[in-house]
């Protein structure tokens, strides 16, 4: 889930060994198109520091520069594009087997490649993992949790509710106090760290589902 496309892998396997240096992890890459002929396409890079899953404005710069001099270097991305590193966010995507433990007592909702129990589509709040493989999920309305195989998820990510802004806004106070602690770097100016929207290129998440995909969910149709 780390990337969608071979391209996404083939820059996942450049960038982590980069974002390794840095103390950082690659939590997604996607090479995004525009929404207008020719225009410029859009790689997106969310990444985390490995010591507690958060990252500052000055280590996304350093990734961000590190990533372009890769990629000034050996041009493995056809036509014109504009690189974006940020954080992965507050409702942020679950990529990686070990985001489920982390995340673990958060709601998320899950997309699969193939019907279980005549659904994709489930939300619950997340119990863990097990074996190694699967994900432990108590669905909302059901008594007992669900198993999941991660290999059969596509597509997950936390959902934003009470609880988890209370979440966000401890991290952005500690992520402050730490950004007040760091020295101030000059970085590039064409870095847009996701802070605002831009109508010439496809939702980052343009493939997440909301709420309305679980309006028509069949009460008889969910996984034991």
């Amino acid at each position: 889930m780390r990337a969608k496309t071979t391209e996404d892998r083939k820059l996942i396997e450049a960038f982590d060994p980069i974002a390794e240096t840095l103390g950082l992890d690659i939590v997604r890459v996607r090479l995004m198109g525009s929404n207008k002929p020719g225009g410029a396409r859009r790689l997106q890079i969310m990444a985390e520091r490995k010591t507690d899953g958060e990252i500052s404005v000055n280590q996304c710069a350093r990734l961000s520069r590190a990533v372009s001099g890769y990629l000034e270097e050996t041009d493995p991305i056809s036509g014109e594009y504009i690189l974006e590193v940020s954080s992965p966010g507050i409702d942020r995507p679950l990529t990686r087997l070990k985001d489920f433990d982390t995340y673990q007592g958060l709601v998320a909702r899950l997309e699969l490649d193939r019907l279980a129990e005549g659904r994709k589509r489930f939300r619950g709040t997340l119990a863990g993992t097990e074996d190694g493989e699967y994900i432990a999920i108590d669905l909302e309305d059901e008594e007992d949790t669900a198993m999941i195989p991660f290999a059969w998820i596509v597509d997950a990510k936390l959902v934003l509710n009470d609880e988890l802004m209370k979440l966000g806004a401890e991290k952005a106070a500690a992520r402050r106090d730490q950004e007040e602690d760091e020295d101030d770097e000059d970085f590039e100016d064409d870095v847009d760290f996701g802070d605002e929207e831009d109508d010439d290129f496809e939702d980052a998440d343009n493939d997440d589902f909301d709420d309305a995909d679980f309006d028509d969910e069949s009460d008889d149709n969910k996984p034991n």
